[in-house]
Formats: C-alpha cells, structure tokens, sequence
C-alpha cells in the first residue's frame, strides 16, 4: 500500500465499490444495533452517511444523511441526503433526537468542533452515537483502507483518538457518556476473511478490537 491519501480523495475512488460490506462495516453495523436507542418516532441524522445506505435500514420517523463526498451520495440512491461538513452542519440546534457520526471522527486530527456541532444540533435527551476506528487496532498495525474499481489497495488518512479522548472532547460539548462497546474480530465476520482467502490472518485477528462505539447523550 502507499502513502495514505486524504479522506476526501480516498472517499471519491471509493465511491463506487463503497456498497461492498467490509468486517469493519459490518461490526459497526453490530454495535449501532446495540446501542441506538428506538428510531419509529425519531428524526435522525446521519452525519457521515457515506452513500446513505444506513437511512433505508431503519423506521425513523425522519432520517437525514450528510456527507463530505458528493461522489459517495451520487453512488447511493437515497434522497435524504446533502453535502456537508460534520464541523459545519446546516440545520437549526436542536433539530435531532438521535444522531449518528460512525467511522468519520478519526479522519479529522482535532474532532472537538465536530462534537461541538453534533450536541448543538441534538435534542436535549437526545442521544448521540459515535464510532470510530479502534486503537487497538491501529496498535496492531491496522489501517484505514479500501480497494478501488481497478482492485487497487489505499490507505486513508485516518487520526489516533482513543476512548478516553473521545469522551473528554464529548463532555467539552455538553454530552455525557452512555455506554460504551468495542467490536470485535470474532465468528460473525469470519466470512469477510474467508472471501478473500485469508483465513490465517483471521485467526491472528480473532478476539482484536477493531471499532470502538460510544452512545452520548444531550443533558441541556
């Protein structure tokens, strides 16, 4: 693999593979359905929503995506969707009941003004969902990356923040923490190796956290 590119680049020639499901992807899918609290009655930002896939997959009674890339959008179908940076949202405060902001908070070396901008647009009582990749797994020599149509490997820029980091820029902005969980490599992503015949780098992985999840909430 090269050096690592931007997250802005790295999302424009990911775009068009994006939908492919990754173990990483899937283990936050996992801890998302843990930890989010019930949408059916809900208004829902995604902040981060990628090609907006994760709006359909749920019953809120308002969901709305934003993202970076305009290339990510284009690759999905949703409707729901605009560009927007997370450090800059374009809604009134307190428009939300749940947000969520999963695997884009390590892209950004400093993401406090990006808390500060998801718990002004929160709810009070409101909950936030954050995810990240995990230090573990950086610690393990894991990176950031992705294959392009062309089938070749990038790394994406991506910044160490760690639990306690997380919740300390998060109780800057007012929140407080909830839960917390780890995803981990485990039986459920197994097929993930096996498809593409890397069985023997599933077994050196078994049992290592490689996304961090964190459930804040908006108290006033």
């Amino acid at each position: 693999m090269t050096s690592a590119i931007a997250p802005r680049e790295a999302y424009r020639l990911w775009a068009p593979t994006y939908s492919e499901e990754t173990a990483i992807s899937f283990l936050d899918d996992e801890l998302a359905r843990e930890l989010s609290p019930p949408l059916s009655d809900k208004w829902l930002l995604d902040a981060g929503c990628g090609t907006g896939r994760r709006l359909a997959a749920n019953d809120a009674a308002l969901a709305i995506g934003v993202d970076l890339s305009n290339e990510m959008l284009l690759a999905g179908s949703t409707r729901t969707v605009a560009v927007a940076d997370v450090r800059g949202l374009p809604f009134a405060e307190k428009s939300f009941d749940v947000v969520w902001c999963r695997l884009v908070l390590g892209h950004l070396r400093d993401p406090g003004s990006a808390y500060r901008e998801l718990a002004r647009i929160c709810r009070v009582d409101g909950k936030i969902l954050v995810s990240d990749f995990h230090s573990a797994a950086v610690a393990a020599g894991h990176r950031r990356s992705f294959r392009d149509q062309r089938g070749q490997a990038h790394v994406i820029e991506h910044h160490l923040h760690d639990a306690n980091s997380h919740r300390i820029m998060a109780e800057d902005a007012g929140l407080v923490l909830r839960a917390g969980r780890d995803g981990v490599i485990g039986p459920s992503v197994k097929q993930f190796y096996i498809r593409v015949g890397r069985e023997s780098l599933y077994e050196r992985d078994l049992g290592l956290p490689v996304v961090a999840a964190f459930l804040f909430e908006r108290i006033a």
